[in-house]
This record gives C-alpha cells, structure tokens and sequence, in this order.
C-alpha cells in the first residue's frame, strides 16, 4: 500500500482528484528525465518544483516541464524581481518542508508566489512530486493551478 504523504492528504480534504504514482528512485539521478523514464511518460508530462529566490519578493517557485531549464530572467520578470536564483539546496527543507527531488508545489510550509509553464495546460493530467522521492502524483493541470492558487506563465 502507497503511504499517503501530506500534498496527498491536502487534496483528499479538498476533495481534488489525482492519483499517487510509486517509482524507483536513484539517489544518483533525481532529476525529472529520470523520474520520467520510470514513469513511462513524456518528460513534457513530468514537472519539476524549483523555488527560487528573488530580490524584492523573496522565495517563488516555478512549476515546469522537466525537459525545460528555468530561465532566471524570464523567472524575475514574473514574479516582479530584477534578479532572482535558484534556493540553495540546504535552505530547501528549512522553508518549504521538502527535499530535493521530491519537493511538490502542494503543501509547503507556507504559501509561496507559484508560477506553472503555460504548457501543462496542454495535457489532460501532468505529474508532479507527491513530497518524497519516489511518489508522483497525476493530477488535472486546472485543478492543480486552482489548488495552490498559481499563475500560468511561460517560464
């Protein structure tokens, strides 16, 4: 049996559909070409959770397609910065409850400006992570943006 993690027990009590998807981890690739491969599934399909950290606003996060490298720029201009980077992976767990490769834009420990790439509007379901390596979760993109309250952008 698939142990419910907390993203999971948020969409239950919100009545959200999605469905858990267990996958083998490597600790030596967590990236999203991997977790595709396990899955399956287009990597188009398969989206990464980035936060970022920008210079007026703070942490962000950037909800995108795993074939896709987040574009720093485009990223600031989004989120009303001049600059952003990436969070440093040690500040990770501290600030969203995550890890990484397994960090989900579902249930951080408080609610960061989320921004999702326009093109999971193309897919009737995208995966994203359940907030563990290992487990996805398959979701309607709408239901997903509407759930965490994001903006669709091309990132």
């Amino acid at each position: 049996m698939i142990q419910k993690t907390n993203a999971a027990r948020l969409l239950d009590a919100a009545g959200v559909a999605y469905t858990l998807v267990p996958y083998d981890v490597d600790e030596e690739h967590l990236e999203a070409s991997h977790v595709a491969e396990q899955l399956g599934e287009d990597i188009d399909r398969v989206f990464k959770t980035l936060v970022l950290r920008g210079d007026k606003s703070g942490p962000f996060v950037c909800v995108m397609p795993g074939s896709l490298e987040v574009d720093l720029k485009v990223a600031a201009r989004i989120s009303g910065n001049k600059n952003c980077e990436m969070l440093h992976v040690k500040e990770l767990l501290p600030l969203t409850g995550y890890i990484r490769g397994g960090c989900s834009p579902i249930g951080m420990k408080k609610p960061f400006p989320t921004f999702v790439h326009e093109s999971a509007l193309l897919y009737d379901t995208i995966y994203v992570s359940a907030g563990v390596r290992g487990l996805q979760i398959c979701i309607a993109p709408q239901d997903l943006i509407q759930f965490i309250d994001a903006e669709i952008y091309p990132i």
